[in-house]
C-alpha cells in the first residue's frame, strides 16, 4: 500500500463517521416566490442551543455565519447573533431551483445550506434543508398555438385521434387538470386519457361521418386548465383536416421499447432500429418516421431517426449526468391521417467519466483567495466547509478527500460528503508563516478521477515572544575616576515577531543613576565618575520592551564592577592612639592594635606599619598592628610613652600617613592599707559616762599608696559592737558615740574595724583594734591593760564582754560567788529546819524539797566550772604569740568564700606598752615608732614582705597575694573576711565593699587577696594555737 492509498483509506473511514457533537440538520418547508425577510426557523430555539458555558456559567455571545460560496447570491440570510432565518430579495423559483426534475409531487424540490456557530469553543454545523413547495405561479401551454390534425374522411364515429398535450411546470392540482374543446360544432369531442406517469393525454373523438368533399377543414379551440388557485389556462388553434381514405396505418411492432446505452457512447452508435408495417400497397404502404411532438428538443439534438429505416443513432456525446433517462415518442405515417406510436425509452448507463467536484466554502472569509489566521488561534479553528460531490454513480461516485501533504491542518469528517477544515495544532508563525496545501478528492472509479482545490492560508503574527537577550547577565569592568559619557557596551535583545512586535526599545530599571541608555540602539554609557570607595559594584537591570499590543518585556541583569586605582592614602581609625596598660605588666606582653584603613583594594590597600621615633621601646607588628612591649612599667618610673606610627600602602605610587601612639602605665591595686592611727593595737580611750551621742570616741587613720580608686578607703566595724554603742564613719574613721553609756556599759570594749579600699578588680584590707573603757575615769591604767593584755586570747570574731570569758572585773566576780555561798549557808538552814519541823511529813514532799534545793545550785556550780576553766585557760604559756591572720583563696568549685578566724595573742613581755607619735619619716613599711613592740620581727619567716616575681610574656598572676606588712605587731592586723565578721558593724554605711556570709564568715566582692598560711614546721606552738581558735567549716 502505497502513501497515496493510505490516504485514500483514512479518508474514506473518515468519511464513514460523523461527529454527531458538531453536525445536526435542521429541515424547513417554506412556498416558493415569497417575499423578502419572512422568517423560515430560528437556530437556537429549534436545535435548543444554549448560550451558557457549562464549565464557567457565564453567557457566551454566539455567533452563526452562514456558510457560502463567494458570489453566491444567496436564498436565505441568517442573523449572526440571534441565528434567525429570513428570505433574501432574491425570490425561490421552485421551477427554476428544480429545472428538469420530474414534476411527480412526490419527488420533493428542495435546497441545501450549511450555518456553523462560533466560536470554537461552541462550534457546530447545522445542515439545514429547505423544501420548496410549489405555488400556481405558471399557467399550463400546448406546444404550439396551432394544432394541425389530419383525419381520413372514412373515420369511424367514436375514431380517437390523440392531440399534443400541454405541460405546466407547476406539479400537482397546479399541473395540468382540465382540457376543454370550444366550438366542436358537434362533429368533434374531447377526451382525457390518463397514463400511469400521471400525464393526461388529451384525445379527439370523431362524433359524426366526416366527408371531405363537404368540409375539408374544421378550425377549433382547445383550452387547458390547471388546478391551483387562482386557476390558470390557455388555448390553442386545434385545426382538423379531413384527408382522402388511406385503408391501413401502420403498426409497430412494439410500442413500448427500453434501450441502454453507455454514456460514452460514440457519435453514430445505433441506439434502436423501430420497426413498424403498413398492410397497404404502393405508396400507402410507404412509412416514414418521424420525432413525435412531445419529444424535447435536447433529446433531438441527442439522437438521429433515420425517416426512412427507422434507425435511431447517437448524434451527440451523451452525458447521464445531465439527462440520464430520455423518452422518445415516434410516429410512423403512411401518409394517412392516423399515423402509429411507438415510445422509446433509452437508458444512459454511467461511466466513469466525470471526476469529483470540490464544493470549498471558507467559514474564514478568504482575501484574494488567501485565509489570514492569527498565530494565537485554538487547535481546530474552523477554516472552510467542504464539500465533495460526483456525477457518476455507485462506485464511479464514492469519494474521499484528503489533504496531500503534511501541515498542520486536517479534514474532519461531518456528513457522508462534507468535511471540516480546521487547524490541528498551534500555529507558529516565527515557524512557518505561510501554507499552501492541496485538498485531493479521489472517486473510486477504475481508472479513478481525481480532483484538487488549493488552499492558501497565511499567519499574522501576534505579539507572542518577548525580546530576548543574548546573554541574561551582562558583567563589565570599568576604572573608577573615569571621564563622563564613556562607553561601556551595547546592549542588544532580538525578538522572533515580526512589524512593529519586533520594534524593541531600551530601558534601564532602578539604581542605575549612574548610566545612561540610548532607547533605540542600547548603548551603554557612564553618566557620572565612578569612585569604587563608594560604590564598587553596580547592579541593575535593562528591560527591552517591543511595541505590540499588549507590549512584551523581558530583563537582563546587569553587572558593572569598578577596578580600583590607589587614589586613597591609608587612614587610622584614630589620629592619637592612646592605650592603657597596668604596672608590673611582663615584658613582651601586647599593649595594644593600631588599626588602619585604606579605601583602595588588592595592592592598593596592602599597608605595612612601622614606628618612626621610638629608643626600641615597643615592637610593632608591621602587618596586623599589634604593639608589644620592650619594658617592663612601672608607673611611678615612668607614667606615658609616646611616639608616631607610619602606614604606607602597595600602590604604584605609594601613600603614606601617620599616626601618634601614646602608652598610659596605669596603677595596679597591690598596696593594701596601712593604719596611721591609733598607733598601735593595745592603745585604748577613755569614754566617760557623760559622753553624749554623736561625739567623737575615737578616730582611725589609714593611707593607701596607690592611686585612684585604689587609694579610696572605707571604714567598718566588723566585731565588738554588738549592743551597737558605737558608729563608724565610713569615709572619715571617726568613731562616734550612737546613745548614752549606761551603768551596764561601764568597761573595756574591743572593736575590730576593717580598712578596706576600692580597688578593682581586687580589693585588699586591713584590720586594726580599738579599745574603748567605758568610766568616769581611768585611774588604774595598768589594770586595763591587763585587761587588754587577756583579751588578746579571745577570738576576734567573739565579744571580749561573753560569760565564757569573765575579764570585766575580778572584783565583782569574787562579790557574786561570795553573795552565793551566803544564800547556800541560808538554804542549807532553811532545808534542815524544814526536816525538824515536818518529821511526819511523807517522804515524797522531801524528795521534791530536796530536788528544789538541787536547782538553786545549780547555777554556781556552773559558774564554778567557768571560773576553773578561766583559771585553767590563763595558765597558758606567757609566751603564746600572736596568731596571724590569713586569708585563703576560694576553691573553684566554692561558691562562697570560706570564713578565716583570726586571733591575737599576746606574750607577757608585751605588757607594757607605750603610745607614740606617727613617726612620717619611718612608714611605710614600719609606721610605728622603734620601741613599739614587733611581734612580726620574731617570727619573719611567717609574715615575708610581698614579692612579686614576673617572666617576660607571661601574664601576672596573683595567686596568692601578701597582705601582712612588717608592721608592730600591736598595731595592724591584715587579712581578708574572717569570723570576726560575725559581729557585724552596726555602722549604717551603706558603701562597705565586704560583708559578712552567713556562716560568720567576712566576704569581699570579687575575689580574695590571699596570704601565705602559717606552716607548723615555721612554729609549732603559734601553729597549733592558730588552728585551736579556727572554727569548723561547714
Amino acid at each position: 500500500m502505497d502513501l497515496r492509498d493510505f490516504y485514500l483509506l483514512a479518508a474514506l473511514i473518515a468519511c464513514l463517521r460523523l461527529d454527531s457533537a458538531i453536525a445536526q440538520e435542521l429541515i424547513y418547508t417554506i412556498r416558493e416566490e415569497l417575499p423578502e425577510n419572512v422568517p423560515i426557523g430560528n437556530i437556537p430555539k429549534d436545535l435548543n442551543i444554549s448560550h451558557i458555558n457549562a464549565a464557567t456559567g457565564t453567557s457566551t455571545s454566539l455567533v452563526y455565519r452562514l456558510v457560502s460560496k463567494a458570489g453566491d447570491a444567496p436564498l436565505v440570510k441568517v442573523s449572526s447573533t440571534t441565528g434567525e432565518i429570513f428570505t433574501t430579495s432574491n425570490r425561490i423559483d421552485r421551477e427554476k431551483l428544480c429545472a428538469g426534475a420530474s414534476y411527480a409531487e412526490e419527488n420533493e424540490c428542495f435546497f441545501e445550506l450549511e450555518v456553523v456557530i462560533l466560536p470554537n469553543d461552541f462550534f457546530r454545523l447545522i445542515k439545514i434543508k429547505i423544501i420548496v413547495k410549489d405555488t400556481n405561479d405558471n399557467a399550463p401551454m400546448f406546444p404550439s398555438p396551432v394544432i394541425n390534425i389530419s383525419i381520413p374522411e372514412n373515420t369511424l364515429i367514436n375514431s380517437r385521434f390523440p392531440i399534443p398535450s400541454a405541460t405546466d411546470p407547476d406539479i400537482g392540482f397546479n399541473g395540468v387538470q382540465h382540457y376543454e374543446l370550444l366550438n366542436g360544432q358537434s362533429v368533434f369531442g374531447l377526451d382525457i386519457v390518463e397514463t400511469p406517469e400521471g400525464e393526461k393525454w388529451p384525445q379527439l373523438i370523431v362524433q359524426q361521418n366526416l366527408d371531405r368533399e363537404q368540409k375539408d377543414t374544421y378550425v377549433m379551440k382547445i383550452k387547458v386548465e390547471d388546478g391551483g388557485t387562482p386557476q390558470k389556462s390557455s388555448t390553442a388553434i386545434l385545426q382538423v383536416t379531413v384527408s382522402d381514405v388511406n385503408d391501413n396505418r401502420p403498426v409497430f411492432k412494439e410500442s413500448q421499447v427500453e434501450v441502454h446505452i453507455p454514456e460514452n457512447a460514440p457519435v453514430g452508435t445505433s441506439v434502436i432500429q423501430l420497426h413498424a408495417t403498413d398492410a397497404d400497397v404502393g405508396s400507402n404502404a410507404e412509412i416514414r418516421y418521424i420525432f413525435g411532438a412531445q419529444v424535447a428538443p435536447a433529446t433531438k439534438r441527442l439522437f438521429a431517426l433515420n425517416n426512412t429505416t427507422g434507425l435511431i443513432t447517437v448524434q451527440r456525446s451523451l452525458d447521464r449526468e445531465e439527462t440520464a433517462i430520455h423518452k422518445v415518442t415516434v410516429l410512423a405515417s403512411d401518409g394517412s391521417s392516423t399515423p402509429a406510436r411507438a415510445t422509446v425509452t433509452i437508458n444512459v448507463t454511467d461511466v466513469n467519466d466525470n471526476p469529483p467536484n470540490i464544493d470549498l466554502r471558507y467559514i474564514i472569509s478568504p482575501i484574494n483567495g488567501t485565509v489570514y489566521l492569527s498565530e494565537k488561534d485554538p487547535v481546530n479553528t474552523k477554516i472552510a466547509l467542504i464539500t465533495v460531490s460526483d456525477k457518476d454513480t455507485d462506485v464511479n461516485g464514492k469519494v474521499i478527500c484528503f489533504i496531500e501533504r503534511e501541515v498542520p491542518f486536517h479534514l474532519k469528517a461531518v456528513y457522508d460528503n462534507q468535511y471540516l477544515l480546521e487547524t490541528s495544532s498551534l500555529l507558529d508563525y516565527e515557524g512557518t508563516k505561510e501554507f499552501s496545501f492541496k485538498i485531493v478528492a479521489s472517486d473510486s472509479g477504475k481508472p479513478s478521477l481525481n480532483q484538487t482545490a488549493l488552499v492558501r492560508v497565511k499567519l499574522e503574527d501576534e505579539n507572542d515572544n518577548p525580546p530576548i537577550f543574548s546573554q541574561p547577565v551582562i558583567e563589565l569592568s570599568v576604572s573608577e575616576n573615569n571621564r563622563r559619557g564613556l562607553y561601556l557596551t551595547t546592549i542588544s535583545a532580538t525578538d522572533e515577531d515580526s512589524g512593529k512586535n519586533a520594534d524593541i526599545v531600551y530601558q534601564l530599571g532602578p539604581n542605575a543613576s549612574f548610566f545612561d541608555l540610548d532607547r533605540k540602539t542600547g548603548v551603554l554609557t557612564a553618566s557620572r565618575v565612578f569612585d569604587r570607595e563608594e560604590q564598587e559594584r553596580f547592579i541593575f537591570t535593562v528591560t527591552a520592551r517591543d511595541n505590540g499590543t499588549p507590549p512584551l518585556q523581558s530583563q537582563a541583569a546587569v553587572i558593572v564592577s569598578v577596578l580600583d586605582e590607589n587614589d586613597n592614602s591609608p587612614k587610622f581609625t584614630h589620629n592619637h592612639f592612646q592605650f592603657f596598660v597596668s604596672e608590673n605588666l611582663p615584658k613582651y606582653s601586647t599593649v595594644g592594635v593600631i588599626t588602619v584603613t585604606d579605601a583602595d583594594a588588592g595592592e592598593n590597600k596592602a599597608v605595612t606599619l612601622s614606628i618612626l621615633n621610638d629608643n626600641e621601646n615597643f615592637v610593632l607588628d608591621p602587618y596586623s598592628g599589634v604593639i608589644k612591649s620592650n619594658v617592663s612599667f612601672d608607673r611611678e618610673q615612668q607614667s606615658s610613652y609616646t611616639f608616631d606610627v607610619k602606614a604606607i600602602d602597595g600602590g604604584q605610587p605609594p601613600r603614606s600617613s601617620t599616626a601618634k601612639v601614646t602608652i598610659n602605665v596605669m596603677d595596679v591595686n597591690d598596696n593594701s592599707p596601712v593604719v596611721i592611727y591609733p598607733p598601735s593595737n593595745t592603745s585604748f580611750k577613755l569614754v566617760p559616762l557623760s559622753a553624749i551621742p554623736g561625739s567623737v570616741v575615737a578616730e582611725v587613720f589609714a593611707v593607701d599608696i596607690d592611686t585612684g580608686m585604689n587609694a579610696e578607703l572605707k571604714y567598718t566595724i566588723v566585731s565588738g559592737n554588738n549592743k551597737g554603742l558605737f558608729r563608724i564613719d565610713p569615709v572619715t574613721g571617726n568613731i562616734t558615740l550612737e546613745e548614752k553609756p549606761a551603768l551596764t556599759d561601764v568597761g573595756l570594749h574591743r572593736l575590730v574595724v576593717n580598712i578596706s579600699d576600692l580597688g578593682y578588680p581586687k580589693s585588699l584590707h586591713t584590720l586594726v583594734l580599738v579599745f574603748l573603757y567605758v568610766n568616769d575615769t581611768a585611774g588604774n591604767a595598768s589594770y586595763i591593760y591587763d585587761l587588754i593584755r587577756r583579751t588578746m586570747e579571745t577570738p576576734l570574731d567573739r565579744n571580749i564582754g561573753d560569760s565564757s570569758q569573765p575579764y570585766q572585773n575580778e572584783d565583782y566576780l569574787t562579790i557574786m560567788i561570795a553573795i552565793v555561798a551566803g544564800a547556800m549557808v541560808v538554804i542549807v538552814v532553811i532545808f534542815v529546819t524544814v526536816l525538824v519541823r515536818c518529821r511526819h511529813a511523807s517522804r515524797f514532799k522531801a524528795a521534791q524539797r530536796s530536788k528544789q534545793g538541787a536547782e538553786w545550785m545549780s547555777p554556781n556550780q556552773e559558774n564554778k566550772q567557768n571560773k576553773k576553766k578561766k583559771r585553767k585557760k590563763r595558765k597558758s604559756p606567757k609566751s603564746s604569740l600572736l596568731n596571724f591572720v590569713t586569708i585563703e583563696e576560694s576553691k573553684p568549685d566554692d561558691a562562697v568564700h570560706e570564713p578565716i578566724n583570726g586571733t591575737i595573742s599576746l606574750p607577757a613581755e608585751l605588757e607594757e606598752q607605750s603610745i607614740g607619735r606617727f613617726d612620717w619619716g619611718t612608714a611605710p613599711p614600719t609606721t610605728f615608732k622603734p620601741n613599739s613592740p614587733d611581734l612580726a620581727k620574731h617570727y619573719k619567716s611567717a609574715s615575708p614582705q610581698s614579692a612579686f616575681h614576673l617572666k617576660p610574656d607571661t601574664p601576672v598572676s596573683v595567686k596568692k597575694h601578701h597582705v601582712i606588712q612588717e608592721l608592730p605587731l600591736d598595731n595592724t592586723f591584715v587579712g581578708g573576711c574572717d569570723t570576726l565578721s560575725k559581729r557585724s558593724s552596726t555602722s549604717s554605711d551603706h558603701f562597705s565593699a565586704s560583708e559578712c556570709s552567713s556562716q560568720g564568715g567576712f566576704k569581699t566582692k570579687g575575689p580574695l587577696h590571699t596570704r601565705q598560711m602559717l606552716h607548723p614546721s615555721e612554729d609549732p606552738l603559734l601553729y597549733n594555737i592558730f588552728v585551736a581558735k579556727l572554727p569548723t567549716r561547714q
